[in-house]
């Protein structure tokens, strides 16, 4: 009885329609205990790459790779039967079992071929526009191409040729992954297209692995007797399953096993006999080892394309960068900044088509990380956009990155997240490049930011300088250092200061004393009680005055009236002397007058440009007495240069200052500007993002 049932339960399970969503139970059981959970760590490789046609002969799933799962899945995932009639638990209980996967060590599993033709054989209304499609926890994304065919056939549609070049991708990949598979695979459709008209290229590969599945689908049926071939899972013209079909119970296993033994075999010969086989072949590995594609179609066509997420990983293990974030870091590119090769030169041409070969040759003779990217422009006789986009091309590669131009001023420090744990190969590297030297004892040395300056002396020998020159520049390439900037910020320092006098009230104005006024606005320029100038007077009445125009209008007034009244109290015995001595002391006062009238209405003039508090804070500092210190001050407040949004590198470019000049200011400003340092938001966006956990 119990067999009956069993044979029973076997022709049920082969009319029960197959499920692409639901796998066994007890084989999914098993493949959760022996996958890898790679999402967590932001996998960006892909699972599978799928070949579909589709034309007026049928729907064939033509190629795909990987074909073979690990040989530790498949001894694991088929079970012992102690008796022939032995049965295997099906699982049937959903609260024991996590969610279905297609997912076993980093390749997709459970979905037959035949299914995947089904799936991606897609109708021409479908075709040349984005396709993307969710099961379980894989996403499949492609972009369908339509070859048309030019034989002028009077049945056209008939002959024209529907391709998919399918990436099985995680179910959670960032939507900027799936974006640049999806660019991937429209970038082969392109190429196919022109090989088709070219010389006919994907119908000769087309027919070479047609024949070769008929070839083995025929000899399945004279090596099989009649009947048993519904045993198996999965047509061998569609290629055999990828492992145990889906929906089906534990017995199944074995036959399915069988049919992706056949298509393994299929595969294989496919394999070795067509050239389009052999470039997906290739494009998955060099996907999942470097993330940089290098390869030739038919030796005609060179297909180049970087996936960022991967390749950036080479040099900083775990960091994912987005091509958003790259994106950003070009957009605030600027002249001042440098290049630093992480590869050798010799490998930047790969990534580079032959029409900017020349211009990137004429970049690199000139390279120089010591040189700005104007200047390597300027040596290079090249344009500056130009150099923008060679610079840009190679950071999108992997195969530079942005820095400021080495120099002594540059001041670093070790990078938070520096590889520097015992189970780093870095150190060994340091060694090997630098004989002799530790990489911890030299990084140890920015533990605090330090400058390179304060490392070196001028007794040094120049080669001991070049050598530390040269291992910064290392560090750097490695990620193990990070350059710190000063950025410059104005605070008013309103502590100490009055509330203003000059308000209304109900008696009429009250002012403060004259002195404290013009000390706020004039610093230690202010008068005095023992200054030789006359002081303001205070006018009765409403009006609000200007405590300097009072000053002027007085100063005017006095210096008028010492004039007249020694003129018109002269003795007649010594007129002609003391007329000498009156006009010599006019003409020196009035000199000096006019002068000091001038400073103060040019100090006036500055100290308007800042608001009402920030005016009176900065107008008590001694150095706003100094029209050249105010003028500078003012020159680079309205510019924006103090709101911390700019290093002084970038203020000492484009506003051609020197480095000490800016110092100086800051210093005589400090009560106003507070300095403080961090990194350059342009290079840091590269590669300050929170690694994948």
């Amino acid at each position: 009885m119990q067999r009956i049932s069993w044979v029973v339960k076997c022709k049920q399970q082969q009319r029960r329609p197959q499920s692409l969503i639901k796998p066994n139970r007890s084989e999914d059981f098993v493949v959760k205990l022996l996958t890898r959970n790679v999402l967590t760590t932001m996998e960006v490789n892909p699972l599978s790459i799928i070949l579909v046609k589709s034309d007026s002969k049928g729907d064939r799933l033509l190629f795909r790779y990987p074909y073979t799962l690990p040989q530790q899945f498949q001894t694991s995932v088929t079970p012992s039967r102690k008796t022939p009639y032995s049965l295997i638990n099906t699982g049937d209980d959903i609260l024991q079992n996590g969610p279905p996967s297609n997912i076993c060590f980093d390749q997709l599993y459970g979905i037959c071929d035949k299914d995947l033709a089904t799936l991606f054989a897609v109708k021409s209304e479908l075709c040349n526009q984005k396709f993307e499609l969710k099961v379980n926890d894989v996403r499949f994304v492609s972009h369908p191409t339509l070859i048309r065919s030019d034989q002028g056939s009077s049945d056209q549609k008939s002959s024209d040729i529907r391709i998919n070049v399918v990436f099985a991708l995680h179910a959670q990949a960032s939507s900027s992954v799936v974006k640049c598979y999806y660019e991937l695979s429209k970038r082969i459709g392109i190429a196919l297209i022109y090989e088709e008209r070219r010389d006919g290229y994907f119908s000769r590969e087309i027919k070479t692995m047609v024949a070769v599945m008929d070839e083995n689908s025929a000899l399945q049926e004279q090596e099989q007797p009649a009947g048993a071939t519904g045993a198996v899972g999965g047509s061998v013209g569609a290629g055999g399953g990828t492992g145990p079909v889906p929906g089906t119970g534990g017995p199944t296993i074995v036959p399915s096993a069988t049919a992706a033994g056949i298509a393994v075999g299929v595969f294989d010969t496919i394999l070795k006999n067509t050239t389009l086989a052999q470039f997906i072949k290739t494009i998955y590995h060099d996907l999942c080892t470097t993330g940089l594609l290098n390869v030739t179609m038919n030796q005609t066509v060179t297909l180049s394309f970087c996936l960022p997420q991967k390749a950036h990983q080479f040099h900083k293990k775990g960091m994912v960068v987005e091509p958003e974030t790259i994106d950003r870091c070009l957009e605030a590119l600027k002249p001042y900044h440098g290049m630093l090769l992480l590869v050798d030169p010799s490998e930047l041409f790969d990534c580079v088509p032959p029409s900017g070969a020349n211009m990137l040759l004429q970049l690199i003779e000139v390279y120089n990380p010591l040189k700005s990217l104007q200047n390597m422009a300027s040596d290079a006789e090249l344009l500056i956009d130009y150099v923008y986009q060679i610079v840009g091309h190679l950071v999108y590669w992997a195969k530079a990155t942005i820095i400021y131009p080495l120099c002594e001023t540059n001041v670093y420090v070790i990078a938070p997240d520096a590889q520097l744990n015992i189970h780093s190969n870095l150190p060994d590297k340091f060694a090997t490049k630098f004989p002799g030297m530790s990489l911890f004892e030299v990084i140890s040395d920015f533990s605090l930011p330090t400058s390179i300056g304060h490392l070196t002396t001028p007794l040094q020998h120049p080669a001991r300088q070049g050598r530390l020159a040269q291992m910064v520049l290392w560090m750097l390439q490695h990620h193990l250092l990070m350059q710190l900037h000063t950025y410059v910020q104005f605070v008013a320092n309103l502590d100490g200061l009055e509330e203003d006098g000059e308000f209304e009230g109900a008696s009429g104005v009250q002012h403060q004393p004259a002195t404290f006024q013009n000390h706020l606005l004039y610093g230690s320029s202010a008068p005095n009680a023992s200054s030789s100038q006359p002081l303001a007077v205070p006018m009765g009445g409403n009006r609000k005055h200007s405590l300097s125009e009072d000053r002027y209008s007085d100063s005017l007034s006095a210096l008028l009236t010492t004039a007249v009244s020694v003129s018109s109290h002269t003795r007649p015995s010594s007129a002609s002397h003391r007329s000498n001595i009156s006009q010599t002391a006019s003409s020196t006062d009035n000199d000096e007058s006019i002068a000091s009238i001038e400073d103060d209405d040019k100090l006036k003039r500055l100290l308007a440009a800042f608001p009402e508090p920030d005016r009176k804070a900065v107008a008590r500092i001694p150095a706003a007495s100094n029209p050249e210190d105010l003028a500078l001050m003012v020159r680079l407040w309205k510019a924006g240069y103090f709101k911390g949004e700019h290093h002084l590198e970038e203020i000492m470019y484009f506003e051609n200052l020197r480095r000490s000049q800016l110092l100086q200011l800051v210093d005589k400003f400090r009560e106003v500007l507070i300095i403080y340092e961090t990194e350059d938001p342009a290079i840091a966006t590269l590669y300050s993002e929170q690694p994948a956990q």
